[in-house]
């Protein structure tokens, strides 16, 4: 049996009443483990905490971080899936006063990427799935991810590692599985994510090591023509740090010396 918790207990299997299954109800981190060590894990619990806010869910977080330090000693190394639902709860959209939150923890391998999508860089393939404009969901890694399960289908190519997604306004927001990030003029620029998309925990450490190391940078909203007059563009997550991205559809990119001095950085962060 795959290495897997439920509710701190190792199990296989889950109540067809939970609210994660039945609705979407719910929130998920995906933490990369190395030498029995969660990495990123106070960003990924920050995260958590938002979004346990934001939909009302009451948040053992001392009793969540024990679990993921305890489970990832087992594990070595590899990722970390930890999933927190609402729990289990009767049919209807209204939860019940008295649902749990239920803690899933999974181990999975190291995903094979090759070595080149880092050092050669990577090609975006232009997705025409739309992410829909939802501000209380935005920045959160909630549970319903059918737009990218969506936007994954639309390329089964090996030419492209990564899909490059907008909004229904056209606004460029991010990557099928990963924030986006373009330099001009030496400026670290990413997309607003206060409408939809997901504010990851490697977004988040890249703008604080920018603040720290004196590289403007900004959050705007990005237009396709923006990518146009970018100098550098890489997508990043928390588990394979940063890939330089060098082209989607007839645009292309050099692989610049901002995205290789931010690539050193990050490799010091997840000691790849």
């Amino acid at each position: 049996m795959t290495l897997c918790w439920v509710d701190g207990v190792a199990a296989d299997s889950l109540s067809v009443k939970d609210r994660g299954l039945a609705y979407g109800d719910g929130f998920f981190e995906t933490i990369l483990v190395k030498s029995g060590q969660p990495l990123l894990l106070q960003r990924h619990l920050e995260r958590l905490t938002l979004g346990g806010k934001r939909l009302g869910l009451s948040l053992d977080l001392p009793l969540i971080e024990r679990e993921c330090r305890s489970f990832a000693s087992q594990m070595g190394q590899g990722v970390m899936k930890l999933i927190v639902t609402r729990g289990d709860g009767l049919r209807g959209y209204a939860p019940g006063h008295d649902a749990q939150p239920r803690r899933i923890l999974q181990a999975s391998p190291l995903p094979a990427y090759p070595q080149g999508n880092a050092e050669q860089g990577v090609r975006l393939y232009a997705c025409q799935t739309r992410l829909a404009e939802q501000p209380l969901l935005a920045g959160l890694k909630h549970l319903n991810r059918l737009e990218q399960v969506i936007a994954r289908g639309e390329w089964q190519d090996s030419d492209h590692a990564e899909g490059l997604m907008r909004d229904t306004c056209g606004r460029v927001i991010e990557g099928v599985f990963s924030n986006l990030f373009l330099i001009k003029g030496g400026v670290l620029l990413t997309p607003d994510l206060r409408r939809c998309g997901v504010a990851g925990v490697m977004r988040a450490e890249l703008l604080a090591l920018a603040e720290q190391t004196s590289i403007p940078a900004r959050e705007l909203d990005l237009q396709m023509s923006d990518l146009q007059k970018a100098d550098e563009v890489f997508v990043c997550n928390s588990v394979y740090g940063i890939w330089p991205v060098r082209g989607v559809e007839r645009l292309n990119w050099p692989v610049g010396p901002l995205t290789r001095k931010l690539q050193s950085l990050v490799r010091g962060l997840l000691d790849i």
